[in-house]
């Protein structure tokens, strides 16, 4: 049984309250992609929300600290982690920079923004993991320019086994403050979604592509 004081849980409802997740098994979204998906996923929503962004702003400081300890650097990944990641670098005192998700094709021709020395331990903090492939591009370049990447965070992540095996095969530990598994029960336990629906959503999240022909015959 969840409970209002479970973290994982609570920044579940709260994404549902405010719409940043929505769930439409029966009205499913197309991403860009192509993909069907009977789930759209916007957590930039949250920073309107002053309650709701100091909740995830603390939750991650304290995930940080638990998982991590504390870092050299925050690195928020272009362009959903900055303002997360910047919140949580000035709660932490710590310096920030972010990853963009291709270096800009003038001046510097820069690829991190800000400022990081090889050496510096540094935390990635992501708003949502997918596939697991633009967050990893970012790590890859933070080892690059010689960080110690200790790990990422997120908000949210679908749990595809695509990414937790990309993330695996780039030794990248990697946590979120909430999952698909806890947003699909909360769903439920609040009603905005059908036991009927909680198979569908399942369905979904072991095989996309399975999913979408289903849903389109």
């Amino acid at each position: 049984m969840t409970t209002f004081d479970d973290p994982a849980f609570k920044i579940a409802e709260f994404l549902l309250q405010i719409k940043a997740i929505k769930l439409q098994p029966e009205n499913p979204f197309t991403w860009a992609s192509g993909w069907k998906s009977p789930i759209y996923c916007d957590n930039r929503k949250t920073l309107s929300y002053p309650q709701i962004r100091t909740y995830i702003r603390q939750q991650f400081v304290n995930l940080i600290l638990d998982q991590f300890g504390k870092p050299d650097v925050i690195a928020g990944v272009a362009t959903g982690g900055i303002a997360q990641g910047a919140l949580v670098a000035q709660e932490m005192g710590l310096p920030f920079v972010y990853v963009r998700s291709e270096a800009k094709k003038h001046g510097l021709s820069n690829l991190i923004e800000g400022v990081v020395e090889s050496g510096q331990s540094v935390v990635v903090i992501e708003d949502l993991i997918s596939t697991g492939g633009s967050s990893l591009k970012a790590v890859q370049a933070l080892r690059d320019a010689g960080c110690v990447v200790k790990g990422m965070a997120a908000i949210f992540t679908y749990g595809f086994e695509e990414a937790i095996t990309n993330l695996a095969k780039a030794k990248c530990n990697t946590v979120t403050l909430t999952d698909y598994d806890c947003l699909v029960t909360e769903a439920l336990n609040k009603g905005y979604i059908t036991e009927k629906d909680v198979e569908s959503l399942k369905q979904w999240r072991v095989s996309p592509s399975t999913w979408q022909q289903a849903v389109t015959k």
